[in-house]
């Protein structure tokens, strides 16, 4: 019987482990002659690290190029997790403000939950809709841009790609929904087709000539046009990021929502109005780990830039994505093994580089900071989120993050063996042109066979 090579390499590791006085020497040179993989054709031509640590002997069990750099994908989003836990306090906060006689001034702080679906209460609504004084808004703390570096501009029809933005409101997405009661043949079917928004927008609104019988919207790349097929299905839709234009786009879907206007802000009577001493308070949104976890387990893009966002708000008093993360790596990160290159909170620019190393150190980070029992809560385990479809047969025992991109396959976290020993994991896959549901399968037999020998 032939036995697979990264089944083979295992056990051959893990024997080592057991007998050697120097585990981890011997794994290293074991492993690094063929490579947990080997052989197998959709990894023929990759690039992989492979990095298992035991925190309670504080030794690696199996470390292949471990020292190597990657682009993680959404990896990147345990680092803005960690982040996340450690400086944003138990309850977002969704704004602040202060207040004379005559007005109220309000703060954005980035908060991505405001009039999301994911919360059906509102609590920074409902202080808005209190208010009975003039409100003002000022953009004085956004230094970041709608995009992130290094991400790809045509996917910015994608719901995946949203803007971000200092005061994000309905996930910084329009629904566009067709229901159509004629699914009949006949040509002239758009005449019984409805078509709406939700939100409801004033956005103007284009129909195309396209005979592709599928529904679908394409906005224009730089302003809220948005160019609608209309399809033969009885109901379909889309979800469209819109052009955020600073605070412009939300203060207009809030207008209708809470009854009343709210201004801009001139920054220089802001400064003036903030010199006199006003305190400021925060309106207190929703609870983190309510986000936080699905940010994990869907791998939200935009929950995890904005989260950024706010941590930079909490930290620098602005927010400024580019110094937060240079922050970050200068202090909380700073002992990671091999200094990564972090460009974006959610994993969406190809620009970010981390070692399997790193993210082995930062999740060690993580355990020891905030205790497992609240990782479990926010990290999918087998057979939820990202992982539905993996880690099926005995769930409960590994929790960690997924990371995809093309040619990208990423899977971090915590794994519990068979003798309840914890372990540190990161399997980073770059530069594969193969499938990527199968090279996830490769990686669940090697942790797989890892849990069983433990």
């Amino acid at each position: 019987m032939k036995i697979p090579a990264w089944s083979l390499l295992s056990i051959i590791c893990f024997a080592t482990a057991c007998t050697s006085t120097k585990p981890v020497q011997s794994t290293v040179q074991t492993v690094a002659v063929k490579g947990p993989f080997d052989g197998d054709s959709n990894l023929q031509n990759a690039h992989v690290g492979v990095a298992v640590y035991d925190p309670a002997a504080g030794k690696y069990l199996y470390n292949y190029q471990g020292d190597k750099y990657f682009v993680p994908a959404s990896n990147v989003k345990i680092v803005t997790c960690y982040a996340a836990m450690k400086y944003l306090d138990e309850k977002i906060n969704g704004l602040a403000y202060a207040e004379n006689d005559t007005a109220v001034y309000l703060i954005p702080t980035g908060d991505p939950t405001l009039l999301h679906p994911d919360f059906r209460d509102q609590p920074v609504i409902r202080f808005l809709q209190s208010v009975k004084k003039n409100m003002y808004i000022t953009t004085q703390p956004w230094k970041s841009n709608a995009w992130g570096m290094g991400w790809s501009w045509d996917d910015y029809n994608d719901d995946y790609m949203a803007e971000r933005s200092p005061l994000p409101v309905y996930g910084n997405v329009v629904e566009w929904v067709q229901e159509n009661n004629d699914t009949s043949s006949n040509s002239n079917f758009q005449r019984s087709a409805s078509i709406y928004s939700n939100p409801e927008v004033d956005w103007k609104v284009k129909f195309t000539s396209d005979t592709s019988k599928h529904f679908h919207v394409q906005r224009n790349l730089s302003e809220n046009i948005f160019n609608i097929t209309q399809g033969t299905e009885r109901k379909a839709s889309e979800l469209v990021p819109f052009v955020t234009n600073g605070l412009q786009s939300a203060l207009e879907l809030l207008a209708d929502t809470i009854g009343h206007e709210i201004r801009l802000a001139d920054n220089k009577v802001t400064r003036q109005f903030r010199s006199q001493g006003q305190p400021l308070y925060p309106i207190e949104s929703q609870p983190l780990d309510s986000m936080l976890k699905p940010m994990m387990y869907r791998s939200d893009n935009f929950f995890a830039e904005q989260s950024l966002q706010m941590v930079s708000y909490q930290f620098l008093h602005e927010m400024n994505d580019v110094r937060m993360i240079d922050t970050l790596l200068k202090t909380d990160l700073k002992d990671l093994p091999q200094k990564p290159v972090w460009a974006d909170g959610s994993g969406l620019s190809r620009f970010n580089l981390f070692s399997p190393q790193d993210f082995v150190t930062i999740l060690q980070k993580m355990e020891k900071e905030f205790g497992m029992e609240r990782i479990k809560g926010i990290f999918p385990t087998g057979g939820s989120g990202t992982l539905k479809n993996y880690y099926r047969a005995d769930s409960g025992f590994i929790y960690a993050k997924t990371g995809t991109l093309t040619g990208v396959v990423a899977l971090s976290g915590f794994l519990y063996t068979k003798q309840k020993k914890l372990l540190i994991f990161s399997v980073l896959v770059n530069n594969h042109n193969g499938n990527a549901p199968a090279i996830r399968r490769k990686v669940e037999g090697l942790l797989t066979e890892i849990r069983n020998k433990n």
